[in-house]
């Protein structure tokens, strides 16, 4: 007779830890993009003050769209990004077998753009933050 282990679900000290390593990777990316883009105006000859001035709005609009891109592609490729790779972190499906594309894409984009949801993990017995809630998912300790 085989009784199951009950998942252990991560805290909040090394979700936001991963959290903080996956957001360092997409801004680090992001801003190498932009210096490149940042040199090729320059050299174009677009006012650099201008080219400033886009770089950060796009910061702004484009930052929160690329880490939910990023989060949502390898959640649902891989069950965890690199930074939750790296504390032994996955997120499964509360009810199902594997985490769906839709599942990923929602808790990805409320993260992304309402990131005070996850103080949530505080008061939850399953350390669910809001977009957990919402994507019906756990994070849990593996190995």
């Amino acid at each position: 007779m085989s009784t199951a282990v009950p998942p252990r679900y991560a805290g909040p000290v090394s979700r936001t830890i991963a959290y903080g390593l996956d957001a360092l990777i997409v801004a680090v990316s992001f801003a190498t993009g932009a210096t490149i883009a940042g040199l090729l105006t320059s050299v174009m000859g677009a006012r650099i003050h201008d080219a400033t001035q886009t770089v950060t709005t796009a910061l702004v609009v484009l930052l929160p769209a690329l880490l939910a891109t990023y989060s949502a592609l390898f959640w649902a490729l891989a069950g965890r990004t690199p930074g939750m790779a790296l504390l032994g972190l996955r997120v499964i499906a509360i009810r199902a077998h594997r985490l769906s594309w839709l599942a990923a894409a929602v808790r990805a984009v409320v993260l992304a753009y309402f990131p005070l949801g996850a103080v949530w993990v505080l008061v939850d017995r399953r350390h669910q933050a809001v977009h957990d809630k919402l994507a019906r998912t756990a994070v849990i300790r593996v190995g």
